[in-house]
């Protein structure tokens, strides 16, 4: 792979939607065991799943991974960082400000 070149690959997967009042998130399982990298991106193809209040839904599809340029991939690491301590910035509180 180039400096700025990108690679795109195919791979199946399920996705789990939780929609509890314990857990609200959204997961997706790679099925051929492919791994997420820094810079990379992941476009799940199909309608929009819709979780209903309580329950958890599970659906197979198919993702396109793009992989990012070596340059991309550098970049976000070394920038990272920074946007995580933005993060940082916001706290949630049960307190009541006055």
């Amino acid at each position: 792979m180039g400096l700025l070149m990108r690679e795109t690959e195919t791979a199946p997967c399920t996705v789990e939607i939780s929609h509890r009042f314990e857990e609200l998130s959204a997961h997706v399982k790679f099925e051929n065991g492919a791994v997420i990298y820094p810079g990379d991106s992941v476009q799940v193809h199909g309608e929009e799943i819709m979780a209903p209040y309580g329950e958890v839904v599970r659906e197979s599809r198919m993702a396109t991974i793009t992989r990012a340029s070596k340059l991309e991939r550098w970049w976000t690491r070394q920038t990272g960082d920074l946007e995580f301590m933005e993060l940082c910035e916001f706290s949630f509180s049960e307190e009541i400000l006055t």
